[in-house]
């Protein structure tokens, strides 16, 4: 079996990601498949025997997305350009909705009522083909293979109300008159449904951080040629060819290719993407390197003894891959309810138009269409959509006033639970001087190498006093790790630790049922952060560091960390705010717009107009219960 991380394009919803997940854990040979929403990727464990992830992509693309599982495909310029687009028609789209919107409210005079409706005709249809033909493909798509998403209810809102305003547009005279009705169009519904959507999507996407520059980070930690020495020569070959037994030269100011063990020379090398310690390490005879590091001073050779995926360093990338393609806690109840969310919505319109038919026969055919159409319409998930990422984008604009950099909603869910932190010391808990000479490192005592950061006493403190005990681990030795875990009033902590040994510190403390929030600022540190429950990166980091964590604090002062957990349970609450009153406006408004009230003698419906309002008025009150998070202190 093999796991390998694929990006995944044109994943826009909760439902597009269960959908991705479920048809590609229909495929023979894929043991398990886990999509990640916000990374857009998708994690798969199968057997290459029988499957292979060009049958993958063929597969996704029968449902309408696609997999980048070639190499000449840049998945960063496809996202981008993407977001270019779709920049573009909620421009678009936004101009056309003000347009109609004049028009049906009467603002702009036409010369009469069937102009303004063949005016309305046309921006409507130009609205759907330019700035929503991607609901109409998905939802096609979708419902040939016995899907739904939430493009299929835009798409059906949109098309059922503009093919009703043109019934009533070129009709509505001879067929509603008859029966003496006032008819009207409602092209200004299906205009405004795609115009909101498409913002909520701009807004998703603005809110998404892409993580796979951290992935190729790393890969560029590994040189791509190396010095083969072999019968007396020297031959300059690439990395990728290199096998185990190779003896490879290695000059001052290079990248070691691979790990190895020393057979002639001696060096310093600088280890700190592993160690996490800026000081060089002697390297002689019968020592271990490791592939990307650096060295900084002499030359040596060794023998390559671990190569391609089995070196340290691919180790890390693998399980970074792995932990950004699992899935959040909050994702996994979004995909359940989108799931049910899109049938129930098209089963409570059918259901609606037969309760009127068979109530009141066909003098309630136009009753029972409007009736119809507005639950479509008023059960458009813009809200839905729009609940996260307008308080997560609120939320981070008011961390990044206060230099905390907070980046999905898996961080901000978790830190809030956070009852234990693993710090690292060398350039999170302590500033190490720069003009030290590294080669009497040995001989110095704790403070001749480095100083506690300011105020780093005072955060720990803070983080006691909300009930959250602090672990330092090091890859120093045991009088400074000691030291400065008294100076710093830390009672846990552990000494000469490797990226192994602080991920299973990690895992051991959720194993005991403990939240975990990792705080790093290495490529050592990496594969921690990506096991953490809350990765917390600092801002003078590594960009591997930076990219892999959730949470970066900008500058020195760790009282920071306390500050984000603060913040985040305010963003938190504002996003549950959100998602239950875009939840309890489906659970009031859907009945109503069914005409649930003609049930008890009350004269009251809610025609498509008033459901595009109303709709729209649930994404607006959104957006504003979120700019609230501004003011919140």
């Amino acid at each position: 079996m093999e796991k390998r991380t694929i990006p995944v394009i044109g994943m826009m919803c909760a439902g597009c990601a269960a959908n991705v997940e479920k048809k590609i854990n229909s495929l023979d040979g894929v043991a398990e498949a886990s999509v990640s929403l916000p990374g857009r990727t998708v994690l798969v464990e199968y057997d290459p025997d029988v499957i292979t992830p060009g049958k993958m992509q063929e597969a996704l693309r029968s449902i309408g997305y696609d997999l980048v599982t070639e190499e000449y495909r840049n998945v960063e310029e496809i996202e981008r350009k993407a977001y270019a687009v779709l920049r573009r028609k909620t421009v678009m789209a936004w101009v056309f909705s003000v347009l109609t919107m004049c028009l049906s409210m009467g603002w702009v005079h036409t010369g009469g009522r069937m102009v303004s409706n063949v005016i309305m005709l046309a921006v409507a249809l130009c609205v759907m083909v330019l700035c929503g033909s991607q609901f109409y493909r998905s939802a096609c798509s979708q419902l040939r293979h016995g899907m739904a998403n939430m493009d299929t209810l835009v798409a059906m809102s949109t098309f059922v109300s503009f093919v009703f305003s043109v019934f009533n547009t070129f009709w509505g005279d001879s067929v509603w008159g008859a029966y003496g009705m006032e008819w009207h169009t409602y092209y200004d519904a299906t205009v405004m449904i795609i115009a909101f959507v498409l913002t909520g999507r701009m807004l998703e996407e603005k809110a998404k951080n892409s993580t796979s520059s951290a992935i190729r980070s790393l890969m560029g930690l590994a040189p791509k040629m190396a010095r083969v020495v072999s019968g007396g020569e020297i031959n300059e070959v690439p990395v990728a060819t290199l096998e185990k037994g190779d003896v490879i030269e290695v000059k001052a100011g290079e990248k070691i290719p691979v790990d190895g063990c020393l057979t002639g020379g001696e060096a310093y090398v600088d280890e700190s993407m592993i160690s996490g310690e800026p000081m060089p390490v002697l390297k002689k005879a019968g020592d271990k390197v490791l592939a990307g590091t650096v060295t900084k001073r002499g030359e040596f050779r060794f023998k390559a003894e671990e190569v391609g995926q089995k070196t340290v360093l691919a180790g890390i990338i693998r399980m970074v891959q792995e932990a950004q393609g699992s899935k959040a806690p909050v994702q996994r109840v979004v995909d359940k309810i989108a799931m049910v969310f899109v049938p129930c919505v098209f089963g409570i319109s059918l259901l609606t138009f037969a309760v009127w038919i068979i109530a009141g026969g066909t003098q309630s055919l136009p009753d029972a269409i409007l009736s119809a159409v507005a639950v479509l319409v008023i059960a458009c998930p813009c809200a839905l959509g729009l609940a996260t990422p307008t308080a997560l984008m609120v939320g981070i604009g008011k961390a990044a006033q206060e230099n905390i950099l907070i980046k999905d909603a898996s961080a901000l869910e978790n830190m809030r639970m956070t009852d234990a932190v693993v710090i690292d010391k060398t350039g999170t808990l302590t500033e190490p001087f720069k003009d030290v000479d590294f080669t009497k490192a040995s001989s110095l005592k704790p403070e001749e190498r480095e100083q506690l950061k300011p105020h780093a006493a005072e955060a720990m403190a803070m983080l006691a006093d909300n009930g959250i005990e602090v672990y330092l681990m090091s890859g120093d030795n045991d009088e400074a790790v000691a030291y400065w875990a008294e100076k710093a009033g830390i009672r846990h902590y552990q000494s000469k630790v490797t990226p192994q040994d602080k991920e299973d510190i990690v895992r051991k403390l959720q194993g005991e049922g403990r939240h975990v929030a990792m705080v790093g600022d290495g490529i050592n540190d990496s594969q921690a952060l990506a096991a953490a429950d809350v990765s917390i990166a600092m801002g003078h980091g590594t960009d591997i560091a930076m990219d892999v964590a959730q949470v970066t604090l900008m500058g020195t002062d760790l009282r920071k960390i306390a500050g984000a957990f603060r913040l985040s349970r305010k963003t938190v609450g504002m996003i549950r705010q959100n998602l239950f009153w875009a939840f309890i406006y489906n659970v009031v408004c859907i009945p109503l717009a069914a005409g649930l009230p003609h049930a008890f003698g009350i004269d009251f419906a809610i025609t498509p107009t008033w459901a595009s309002a109303m709709m729209a008025f649930s994404s607006v009150s959104v957006v504003l219960n979120s700019l609230r998070l501004k003011y919140v202190g």
